[in-house]
This record gives structure tokens, sequence and C-alpha cells, in this order.
């Protein structure tokens, strides 16, 4: 063999090492699901802290789409227009938990007096069972789908940290993050660990890449934001919703669109039925 040929020969087997090797990057593959009705991936969009605005903006916007989202509350923001959010419910939009408090870590200064750092997992479970039942006496629904206040996932300090994970995992069927980077793989999510991906402040031109992610690999995409309207802090854009609702509802994108709770139900179905 001349010294082309060993040297091609060489490379080719350091090529294979290292494509088997500790570090390499694995091919990018798609797992098409099989969503309802022979959807390429499900979108769900979902807002939270019970702001005004999801009621007095987002309900017109929703009701034009003929779109059915995911409505995170604390029942302190419930209390404050309990009809304009019964109108929410009879509109069949879901209604999930997102605390009693909103508690977050004490670093933020509006967290402090109630500052996870302080809590313990007793007094958690306490306060999401709270949640839920002001909730059921306020709008007659039981949520059944909750998002973690801030992202945060933990209660106590240091050593004595505890994730309150299983605490969701036992009460909710799914609990959604915040700020996370990727839509969710419906075979290997772990529910009650749900990643949310940010939608306040953004252009339609920025979600939809995201879109066109999650149906190449069949994904599950979980959009979140707060307020509704114009533009302005932690505002979800009524412009970016009318372009991504008519996307998301035109039958050859593909898109099944569905609350958090629907799209969650329809992956456990699956895996008690899987063989």
């Amino acid at each position: 063999m001349s010294i082309t040929g060993r040297v091609a020969v060489v490379m080719a087997m350091l090529g294979t090492i290292a494509s088997v090797g500790p570090h390499a990057v694995p091919p990018t593959q798609t797992s098409p699901y099989g969503w309802p009705g022979g959807a390429r991936m499900a979108l769900s969009l979902s807002f939270d802290d019970g702001r005004a605005s999801q009621v007095t903006q987002g309900l017109p916007v929703f009701a034009r789409h003929g779109a059915k989202v995911t409505l995170f509350v604390v029942p302190s923001a419930v209390e404050r227009d309990v009809n304009g959010w019964k109108q929410a419910v009879a509109a069949g939009h879901e209604i999930g938990n997102h605390s009693l408090t909103h508690s977050c870590s004490g670093n933020f200064a509006f967290s402090r007096a109630r500052a996870l750092e302080d809590h313990t997992l007793d007094r958690m479970r306490q306060e999401l069972a709270d949640a839920n039942r002001q909730i059921i006496a306020l709008l007659g629904v039981t949520p059944r789908t909750f998002a973690y206040p801030c992202g945060q996932t933990f209660v106590g300090r240091g050593k004595e940290t505890r994730s309150y994970v299983p605490l969701v995992a036992e009460q909710f069927l799914a609990g959604r993050g915040w700020l996370d980077e990727s839509a969710n793989d419906p075979a290997f999510v772990d529910l009650a660990q749900t990643m949310g991906v940010e939608m306040d402040g953004k252009d339609f031109t920025q979600i939809r890449p995201l879109i066109d992610d999650a149906g190449t690999r069949g994904a599950w995409l979980v959009l979140a934001g707060h307020e509704i309207g114009r533009d302005g802090r932690q505002t979800t854009r009524v412009a970016m919703l009318d372009e991504l609702l008519t996307y998301a509802k035109a039958p050859a994108n593909g898109i099944w669109l569905a609350t958090v709770a629907e799209a969650a139900e329809e992956i456990v179905r699956r895996r008690r039925t899987a063989p």
C-alpha cells in the first residue's frame, strides 16, 4: 500500500474513534411523535400571575383566533376581577396554579418577606393546596397544572435546601418552568419540570425558529408570558400573538395548539398505552 493509502486508512480510523469518543457530538435526530390530528408538534401558550391585561387584552385576541391558552393565576389577583376571570373560564381557557403568594428567592426585593429560602416543604405543600382551594372557591375550577414562580423550584438554603418538584408532581399533572431554552421532548420530558420559553418582548420572527425546531423534532413547545399589550416590560405583544396564532391555526403548518393540561394529558395517555 502506498504512503498516501496508509495515511487515508489512519485518518479514517481516527475519524471513527473521534465519532464515538466521550466528547462526540451526536447527530441531529428527529423523533416524530404523532400528535393528535397528525400534527408535527404541540404548542401551548401560557401566561403567569393573573395580570389584568390577560383578561382585558388577551381574551379578545384569543377569541378572534379560536385559541385556548393556559392562565397561571395567584388567587389574590383573581379576586380583583372575579367576573373577568370567570369569562376566561367560560371561554374554555385553562386556569392553572401559580402558588398562593408568588414566593421567589429573597434576592428579589418584592419577595424578601416570603422568600423561598425561609420556606419549608411542609409550608410549600400547604400553600399549593391553599391556592387550589381558593381558586376553586373563586372560579369553580380545579387547577391541574402549576407554574413555578420565577422558575425557581427550591425551598431552604445551604445544606437544608430542598426541591419542591416532588410536591408539584404529587399535586399536579404538570409543572412549568420559566426562562428555559428548549421545547420538550414528549418521549422524555419530566412533566413536573416542563420547560417554558419566554415570549415576552419578542416578535414573531424571533418565535418562528422555536416553532420550526419543535416541528422538526416532534416536540412540545410551551411559551410563557405575563402582560398582554402593545409593548413594555414583561409584555407579550398583541401583534406577535396575532401572527403566531394565525400561523398556528393554519392546517398546513401541522401545529396542535393545546393548553398545558391537554398536551400533558396526551403525553400521559401515550405513555400508558405504549408497548
